[in-house]
């Protein structure tokens, strides 16, 4: 896709916000079930039925998805999303990209992380493209 085909695509909707603001306000829902076996959770993604459990450091086995992970996955999904569409639409075309995300968990206790440590994150961004470019841009994710 290039910028004139994104535009195209997203003029409509960006003058149905325009018509009425309302509409740019969406609620994102994530709904998931827990039963009796185990210690899981299973997360309906809209694709698939995901289980996430116990991280192996509180003692979980590792064969389910971590929240955490996810938590992360989703976070590098977003920027990547909004990396390349940023540089579609002020024509700066990509060669390659990567987007980073990592976490730091204190897993001692519940009370003890939320009292001394909040949840750390960071999240990196990098790409190269095949003409120089001096344009800076920036964007909000999601």
């Amino acid at each position: 896709m290039d910028a004139a085909e994104l535009r195209a695509m997203q003029a409509p909707i960006k003058e149905r916000y325009k018509s009425d603001p309302t509409a740019a306000v969406i609620t994102l829902k994530a709904k998931g079930s827990i039963d009796s076996d185990g210690l899981t959770c299973k997360v309906e993604t809209g694709r698939a039925l995901a289980t996430a459990g116990l991280h192996p450091a509180t003692g979980g086995s590792g064969l389910e998805l971590c929240s955490g992970d996810m938590l992360l996955e989703a976070l590098v999904a977003c920027a990547g999303v909004t990396l390349k569409s940023v540089a579609t639409a002020v024509e700066i075309p990509l060669k390659t990209g990567n987007v980073t995300a990592e976490g730091d968990l204190d897993f001692r206790a519940p009370s003890a992380s939320t009292r001394k440590r909040p949840l750390d994150l960071l999240k990196s961004a990098s790409a190269s493209t095949s003409k120089p470019t001096r344009r800076r841009t920036s964007s909000t994710c999601c």
